[in-house]
């Protein structure tokens, strides 16, 4: 019995570990728009525009955006919205505010 329970669990190791790793996809991870080439687009502390800028998104960011909650206030269009995200980018990461004009929803890596 013990033995047959041993070749089952190593059986269904063995499954769980050759199956492909999926990448991660779908909603949740975002891209710069409406930012000219060779510009940026600020991270900001809090959700207005005279908040400080706590890190920068290139127009053409190589590195991830991930929305960490709901676009605010509600009650306005998208654009005028503020968006909470975690940018990580080829060195760094930054935790901050994005004016919802200049993001688009994007597939995650």
């Amino acid at each position: 019995m013990k033995l047959a329970v041993s070749a089952l669990l190593l059986t269904a190791f063995t499954l769980t570990i050759a199956q492909p790793a999926l990448a991660t996809t779908g909603p949740g991870c975002l891209r710069v728009v409406n930012v000219q080439q060779g510009d940026v687009l600020n991270i900001r502390s809090q959700p207005t525009a005279s908040s400080p800028v706590v890190g920068t998104i290139p127009a053409k960011n190589h590195g991830i955006i991930v929305l960490k909650g709901k676009c605010e206030p509600l009650n306005r269009p998208w654009a005028n919205r503020w968006c909470p995200v975690t940018y990580y980018g080829e060195d760094k990461s930054s935790k901050g505010w994005v004016y919802a004009r200049y993001i688009r929803d994007n597939d995650c890596p």
